[in-house]
């Protein structure tokens, strides 16, 4: 079946339109979607906003707290009833709950709030309980938690309150250690919901709360607080801080294989048993980040100490008697020091070069100023050493009295080194090619000398130093050092900077002649070939000087 015919135009006249007069002509029909101005939130919204993020704060709270004091309640219980088989006495429910409090003083001291027990107050924070606390609060906050400031502020202060309420009912930590609760649950919380909220798909990107951070902040105080030029060296130092972390790492692997001889006899003498095992093993990966800290110092120089007296370096190892913990098996023994070993900071170099290299790789070398590689030069530099310096600080601290009081390493000196290496990498690199980037607009040195020995003034003319116009010549941009794309100077292909014609013109037959104008004829600097005319005389024919003036 063929489709009608289009009705054609042709036979239309003027006059013979069909068309309505235009006052009965309808008006337009409007589309159903229309832009309408945005209704204020509900207050139903605002209460449901707020009981996410309670709701997800707690659940994180339960949740990483469970992880930690389930598997020392079944320990116990499993130990006791191995040891025993004598009726329930009424002490057990006295030793549970013993257990539980000495569980929920190590939950607490991966929070950063010490804990007591038997007049040992221990300091050393396991940072593993830390990042399970972290990723609990992280995942609960992605999944149930709404994407507002509401729900971020009412999780954590949900978050620090409960871990407050937690010190309170532990009994682990002294009264001077309380203190510390609230902020440390303030840390925790606020930076766990944050992370799970940015995470969510209806979250906005950080690029673009950079961006509104960024112009409020331009607003507030009238000019850039973070230069491009800084953001981009602070990616630069992220990718020092993963380089870092990844080498130490793979450090950590090879002290574990090397030393797991030494940490199966430490096994084998405790019997634990398989309830023994499982806390054992919770207790590793609970130190295993104090660890990785601990080797990244190994590899940029100062290294760290187990103990008052004891040293673990790439020059040297000091050793002395150990806790009965598997882990510290795989401390590195005094074979780990060695002429080899000695060159280890060189990686941490290396680091700051390839941050460098990423860093000078998005950037227009041309337009780059000696201001821009120090910003970028900081950026990189700054994030290494803060993460150090605050890694450090929390993966320090005490066991113990005595010699067991140091454990970890000096965080100021750690930082101090590590910023000193990377910056030294990044900087060769960096200066490097803009030194590059300023030879190639003329050579240095050459170009200096032939502006100083340039033709002295011919009587009459203006100083040499000075343009017709009366402006004095500017050395740093005849020479390149002005931070300009090019040498220019509007003179014309062909042309000195002067905007006389090159000698050298009609000689160059490349179609893309160099730029280098110190090297051109007009500037080159020779000794005059001498004049024979000058030197035997005149010859025949010729008139002398006096001559010419007589006629």
């Amino acid at each position: 079946m063929s489709a009608p015919p289009r009705p054609s135009t042709a036979s239309r006249t003027a006059g013979a339109r069909t068309t309505r007069p235009a006052g009965n002509r309808p008006t337009a029909r409007r589309g159903r979607l229309v832009e309408e101005p945005p209704t204020p939130e509900p207050e139903s919204y605002a209460l449901a906003h707020i009981v996410s993020g309670v709701l997800a704060a707690a659940q994180a709270l339960v949740l990483s707290l469970a992880v930690v004091v389930l598997p020392a309640v079944v320990a116990y219980l499993v130990g006791n009833a191995a040891l025993t088989s004598a009726p329930e006495t009424p002490d057990d429910g006295v030793q549970v709950r013993s257990a539980i409090d000495v569980a929920t003083g190590l939950w607490l001291l991966g929070h950063g709030v010490p804990l007591t027990a038997d007049a040992v107050t221990v300091t050393l924070a396991p940072l593993g309980i830390a990042a399970l606390a972290l990723f609990a609060t992280y995942a609960s906050a992605k999944r149930f938690a709404a994407t507002s400031v509401r729900a971020w502020a009412a999780g954590t202060v949900t978050y620090a309150v409960a871990t407050t309420g937690v010190a309170l009912l532990a009994g682990s930590a002294p009264g001077w250690s309380l203190a510390l609760a609230p902020p440390a649950g303030l840390v925790m919380g606020g930076l766990g919901m944050a992370l799970g909220i940015l995470a969510r798909p209806d979250a906005p990107a950080p690029a673009e709360l950079g961006e509104r951070a960024e112009g409020l902040a331009q607003r507030l105080t009238g000019f850039d607080l973070v230069p491009a030029t800084l953001r981009l060296g602070l990616r630069g130092g992220a990718v020092v801080v993963a380089l870092l972390t990844g080498g130490a790492a793979l450090l950590v692997v090879a002290w574990a294989l090397a030393g797991r001889a030494t940490s199966s006899d430490i096994v084998t003498a405790l019997e634990p048993g398989w309830t023994g095992g499982i806390v054992f093993a919770v207790a590793q990966l609970a130190l295993l980040p104090n660890l990785l800290l601990w080797a990244l110092t190994w590899i940029a120089g100062p290294g760290f100490a187990v103990g008052e007296g004891t040293s673990f370096t790439p020059f040297g190892t000091v050793s002395g008697p150990l806790p009965a913990v598997p882990l510290l098996g795989a401390l590195p023994g005094e074979d780990w020091a060695n002429p080899v070993s000695a060159w280890a900071p060189l990686l941490v170099i290396a680091c700051g070069v390839a941050a460098g290299v990423f860093v000078w790789r998005r950037l227009e070398p041309s337009l780059v100023r000696w201001s821009d590689v120090g910003w970028v030069l900081g950026g990189i530099v700054l994030v290494p050493a803060l993460f150090v310096l605050l890694g450090q600080l929390a993966a320090a601290g005490a066991v113990g009295p005595g010699r067991l009081s140091q454990i970890g390493a000096d965080p100021l000196v750690s930082a101090g080194l590590v910023a000193a290496e990377v910056a030294g990498g990044a900087a060769a690199v960096l200066l490097g090619a803009k030194l590059d980037v300023v030879a190639r607009r003329g050579e240095i040195g050459d170009d200096l000398v032939a502006w100083l020995r340039r033709p002295a003034p011919v009587g009459g003319e203006q100083d040499r130093d000075e343009e017709p116009g009366g402006e004095a010549h500017d050395l740093a941009s005849e020479l390149g050092f002005d931070g300009s794309p090019g040498q220019d100077d509007g003179a014309p292909r062909g042309a000195t900077p002067d905007g006389d014609p090159d000698p050298q013109d009609g000689a160059d037959e490349d179609p893309a002649p160099s730029r280098d104008w110190a090297r051109t004829a007009a500037y080159a600097v020779s000794d005059p070939e001498p004049d024979v005319a000058s030197a035997t005389g005149p010859a025949d024919g010729d008139e002398t000087p006096e001559e010419h003036q007589g006629t």
